[in-house]
């Protein structure tokens, strides 16, 4: 048993299999702490492990204030006392009228919105009498939600003139993932220049009590060196084999693994696994799982129960035989398990619900 990923009682785990490693989950909320700061900086996004046990662990080293992309999701933090969540995500229809319900549901927890457009926030206005706590959403070149900076003070107007909670500035620049850190650097404060004007025009109207959320997780160590700017990583607590070949400078813990199991040998250098793309995330035309134990192998047929893969000794795997998958991106990879089971010192150590990854209805 040299290895971290491995599991002594392996034999208890059905397969396909989602594994956390809390003994590694914790050096990366230390990590994350150490990048930003202090935790009071942080509002992490809980879209990559949608569970509340990891929130928990992150409320015990400070963290209060989080980020999420659904309902579902605030619902799970409202309900173990987050105290300030952000839905970062435009909210609109039948959803608007869920959240408010949440809202009076859930008392003692701020939630705020996104909005990006006097559109959107006419559709609130007619939801009724709630004073809505927004964020104005600021599109820096992901060109999926948000406001032109250059634009986005006529927005800001109307969130005056109709009423709302103007919370902050939310600028996600998820579409920065260069390999090189210079680079990567040099890309984020370009894209910033015009968010730095709109702030400085900002301060000149309601001074400087509104938040600055910033980055993700590939990022938010360049925005950490401007104190004013709070934080929103989040694959950071579980990590991944993409985000660890794309960026090799953030030494976060790979903290989550799949196991999976030889079902069958179809041909020569060829395996079969019990990990089909209903158990691992299969968006990307590159590879999807990478396997320690099987460095060299790659990815010969995917399909809903399935994964072949060809590797250059096949005569030392048997049926039966266990193998443990790092994937390529895990949030969507969470989002396809009910629960995790929780590995520490190398056994089973009960397991824990993927909540927020059901919707509401």
């Amino acid at each position: 048993m040299n290895d971290w990923f491995e599991v002594k009682d392996h034999e208890q785990i059905l397969s396909p299999a989602l594994l956390f490693y809390p003994e590694r989950i914790r050096p990366n909320i230390d990590l994350m702490i150490n990048i930003a700061g202090s935790a009071a900086r942080l509002r992490p996004h809980v879209k990559t492990y949608k569970c509340p046990e990891i929130v928990k662990m992150q409320m015990d080293m400070g963290i209060n204030k989080f980020k999420c992309a659904t309902l579902s999701e605030a619902k799970m933090l409202a309900k173990i006392a987050v105290p300030d969540v952000l839905i970062s995500y435009p909210i609109s229809g039948s959803n608007q009228q869920k959240f408010l319900d949440l809202v009076v549901d859930f008392p003692n927890t701020k939630f705020s919105v996104l909005v990006d457009s006097k559109e959107h926030l006419k559709s609130w206005q007619k939801r009724g009498k709630t004073q809505i706590s927004v964020f104005l959403d600021i599109d820096v070149g992901m060109e999926r939600t948000g406001v032109d900076p250059d634009e986005a003070m006529k927005v800001f107007q109307v969130i005056n003139e109709l009423g709302f909670d103007f919370r902050g500035l939310h600028v996600y620049d998820g579409h920065i993932h260069d390999h090189d850190l210079e680079q990567r650097t040099k890309a984020v404060n370009e894209v910033f220049q015009p968010v730095e004007r709109l702030i400085d025009t900002l301060k000149s109207q309601v001074g400087d009590t509104f938040e600055i959320v910033c980055g993700g997780s590939l990022t938010f160590p360049i925005h950490a060196k401007f104190p004013e700017r709070q934080l929103s990583p989040g694959t950071t607590l579980l990590w991944d084999q993409g985000y660890s070949t794309i960026c090799p400078d953030l030494k976060f813990n790979i903290a989550a693994t799949v196991l999976a199991r030889v079902i069958s040998k179809p041909g020569k250098n060829k395996l079969c696994l019990d990990l089909g793309y209903k158990a691992i995330a299969s968006e990307m035309d590159q590879e999807r799982v990478y396997f320690p134990q099987i460095p060299d192998a790659k990815m010969a047929g995917h399909s809903e129960e399935h994964l072949v893969i060809e590797l250059a000794d096949v005569d030392k795997w048997n049926i039966g035989d266990v193998l443990y998958g790092f994937p390529w991106h895990i949030c969507p990879t969470v989002a396809l398990h009910q629960q995790a089971q929780i590995i520490e010192k190398s056994k089973i150590a009960g397991n824990w619900k993927i909540e927020g990854r059901n919707r509401m209805y």
